[in-house]
């Protein structure tokens, strides 16, 4: 999506500015973008799978250890 801010006759270049900033507020352009930066991806179903098994390992070490009084 394009802005286009057309200078009017007897425009200071700090009023051109102020006038596209604007244009820019209103159109919500950089709100999107912002919302766009910090999408987080969805995790594949072979990561979560993984990530679960390699839990399940962890509380099985835990537990041993704690068994035999290694673990405080």
């Amino acid at each position: 999506m394009a802005l286009e801010v057309i200078r009017k006759e007897k425009q200071s270049s700090r009023s051109l500015v102020r006038d596209f900033s604007k244009r820019v507020r209103k159109s919500g352009i950089l709100v999107r973008a912002k919302k766009k930066k910090h999408v987080i991806r969805k995790k594949s179903k072979q990561l979560k799978k993984r990530k679960a098994l390699r839990k399940l390992e962890k509380i099985e070490i835990y537990n041993k250890m704690k068994k035999l009084g290694i673990q405080k």
